[in-house]
C-alpha cells in the first residue's frame, strides 16, 4: 500500500496546527510520542534545525524518559554539528534502549565526524555482535564504509564477505564485492564465497558474475567466459556481464566472439567510446581495416579529444599502405599531442614510404628524443638515414642508440651494415661478430638493410659459423 501525500500533509498540518496549541499555552492539548517525532522529522526535512531543535526539547518536556525522542534529537544535534552534546544524549538514551540501531550509527557518525575512527570501529563491531538479521547487515554496511573511508580496504572485503554468509543474495553486497574483490586481489577468497553462492542459489546471475570477474581477475579466461555465459543464460539483459565477456574474448584472442558480445553492450545500454574502440581493435586484429576504422571513427566522434583514436585510425591506413590518408590523421592526433612518441614514429614511417626523408627525419628524431630507451624508434631513424644514403648520420645515430639501449645487440647488426656500405669491412666484421656472439636472431634485420651482403664471403662464412655453434 502507498501513502496518500495529500492524507500525508493534512495530517502534518493538523500535527503542527496541535503542536503551535500546546506550545501557546492552550488547555486540554496531548501529543503523543510518534506525533512528536513526526514533527521533528518535518523540520528536519525542511532543513529548519533550530525548530527540530525546539521540537525535540519540548518533546523530552512531556516524555523525558523516550530513547526514540533522545534519538531524534541527537540526530539534530549532530546535523548542528554539536558533537559531544549528540554522544552525550545518546549514552542517555542507550540506557533506556540499547536495541535501538539508531544509536550506533549515529554514534558512529559523531566519532567519524571528530575524526575519531578507531572508536567508530570499536563501537560498530561490539554493536554487529549484538544485532541478527537486517539489523547486523546494515550495521555491517555502516564499518565497511569506516574502512573505505579510512582506507583499510581487505577490511571492507571482510564486511562484505560477513554480509553474504548473513545474507546470499544481497544486491548492494554482491556488487560492492565485485569492485572490492579487483581492488584488493583477493580473487581466490571470492571464488570460494561466489562458488558457495551458486550452490545454494543457482540463479543469482550478480554471483555467477561475480565468479566471473574473479577468475578474469586471475587470467583464467576460459573459465571466466563460461561463468559470464552462465550470467547471461539467467538475465539476457545483463549489459556488463557482455562487456567483460567481450574482453575475455579478446584476452583469449576470439575476436569475432567478442564482437559479438561487444554489439549487444551497444543494444543494451548508450553508446559508449571505450566498446567502439574495443570492436574497432577486434577488426584491427582480424585484419578487416575498414571496419576497424569505422569504430574507431564512431568512438572518436564520441570522443574528439581523444588523440590515441586518430592514431589508431592512421594505422589501418598505413597497414593498408595508404600512406597520405594514414598522414592527415596523424596530423589531428599531432594537433593535440606533440610529442607523443608512437605519433612522431608513425609519421616518420609515412613520410619514409612517401621519400619525404627531410621530414621523416625530423619526426623519427623526435621520437626517439621524447622517448631514447624506444628500440622501434632508434631502429625506424636508422633505417631511414641509410636508406637515404646517409651513411655517416647513420653510423653515428647507431652508436647513440647503442649508447641508450644499454647495448641492445639488434644495433650491433645495424652497425655492421652501415660500416660494410661505408667499405670499412674490418670493423663492420668485428660488430657482426660482436652481434652474432648475443644472439642470431636479428640477422633478417641486417639483411633486409643491405640483400647485397650475403655476396660477401667472409659474412657468409660468419654467420654459418656462428649457426652451426648455436645448433651444437
Amino acid at each position: 500500500m502507498t501513502s496518500d501525500p495529500y492524507q500525508d500533509k493534512e495530517s502534518i498540518d493538523e500535527l503542527l496546527k496541535l503542536y503551535n496549541n500546546l506550545k501557546n499555552g492552550h488547555a486540554g492539548i496531548f501529543l503523543e510520542e510518534d506525533a512528536f517525532e513526526k514533527i521533528i522529522e518535518y523540520y528536519d526535512e525542511q532543513e529548519e534545525l533550530s525548530k527540530a531543535l525546539e521540537a525535540a526539547d519540548t518533546s523530552l518536556e512531556y516524555f523525558p524518559f523516550s530513547a526514540p525522542l533522545m534519538i531524534k534529537k541527537a540526530d539534530i544535534l549532530l546535523a548542528s554539528r554539536k558533537y559531544l552534546d549528540a554522544l552525550d544524549l545518546l549514552d542517555k538514551a542507550e540506557l533506556f534502549d540499547a536495541s535501538d540501531i539508531n544509536l550506533y550509527i549515529l554514534k558512529t557518525d559523531a566519532f567519524l565526524a571528530m575524526d575519531m575512527q578507531e572508536r567508530a570501529v570499536e563501537l560498530l563491531e561490539k554493536a554487529v555482535s549484538s544485532f541478527e538479521g537486517e539489523e547486523k547487515v546494515e550495521l555491517l554496511f555502516e564499518l565497511a564504509d569506516v574502512y573505505d573511508d579510512y582506507e583499510e580496504f581487505d577490511k571492507v572485503f571482510d564486511c562484505l564477505s560477513v554480509i553474504l554468509k548473513e545474507e546470499p543474495t544481497n544486491e548492494e553486497a554482491l556488487y560492492k564485492i565485485c569492485f572490492w574483490t579487483d581492488f584488493t586481489g583477493r580473487n581466490e577468497e571470492s571464488i570460494k564465497i561466489h562458488k558457495r553462492i551458486i550452490d545454494d542459489y543457482p540463479f543469482s546471475e550478480l554471483a555467477w558474475f561475480n565468479l566471473a570477474a574473479a577468475y578474469q581477475g586471475l587470467k583464467l579466461y576460459e573459465k571466466a567466459i563460461d561463468a559470464y555465459q552462465y550470467a547471461l543464460a539467467i538475465d539476457e539483459k545483463f549489459d556488463y556481464a557482455y562487456r567483460n565477456l567481450g574482453d575475455a574474448y579478446i584476452r583469449v584472442r576470439k575476436y569475432r566472439e567478442a564482437i559479438e558480445a561487444l554489439e549487444k553492450v551497444l543494444e543494451l545500454s548508450k553508446p559508449e567510446e571505450v566498446i567502439y574502440e574495443a570492436i574497432g581493435h577486434c577488426y584491427d586484429h582480424l585484419k578487416n581495416y575498414a571496419q576497424a576504422r569505422f569504430h574507431y571513427r564512431k568512438a572518436s566522434h564520441l570522443n574528439p579529444e581523444d588523440s590515441k583514436l586518430f592514431y589508431k585510425i592512421a594505422c589501418t591506413y598505413y597497414n593498408e599502405k595508404q600512406y597520405g590518408s594514414a598522414i592527415k590523421q596523424l596530423e589531428s592526433a599531432l594537433k593535440i599531442q606533440r610529442m607523443q612518441p608512437e605519433y612522431n614514429l608513425l609519421m616518420g614511417e609515412c613520410k619514409m614510404q612517401l621519400n619525404e626523408i627531410k621530414e621523416a627525419v625530423q619526426y623519427l628524431s623526435t621520437a626517439v628524443r621524447v622517448r631514447p630507451k624506444n628500440i622501434a624508434g632508434w631502429e625506424a631513424l636508422i633505417r631511414c638515414l641509410y636508406n637515404a644514403g646517409f651513411l655517416s648520420e647513420a653510423r653515428q645515430q647507431a652508436l647513440a642508440a647503442l649508447s641508450h639501449s644499454n647495448g641492445k645487440p639488434v644495433f650491433l647488426f645495424y652497425l655492421s651494415a652501415i660500416l660494410f656500405s661505408m667499405n670499412k669491412s674490418k670493423e663492420a666484421l668485428l660488430y657482426l661478430e660482436k652481434g652474432l656472439s648475443s644472439t642470431t636472431r636479428h640477422l633478417k634485420k641486417f639483411v633486409d638493410l643491405n640483400p647485397s651482403i650475403l655476396r660477401n664471403s667472409q659474412v657468409v662464412d660468419l654467420i654459418a659459423q656462428y649457426k652451426r655453434n648455436r645448433k651444437g
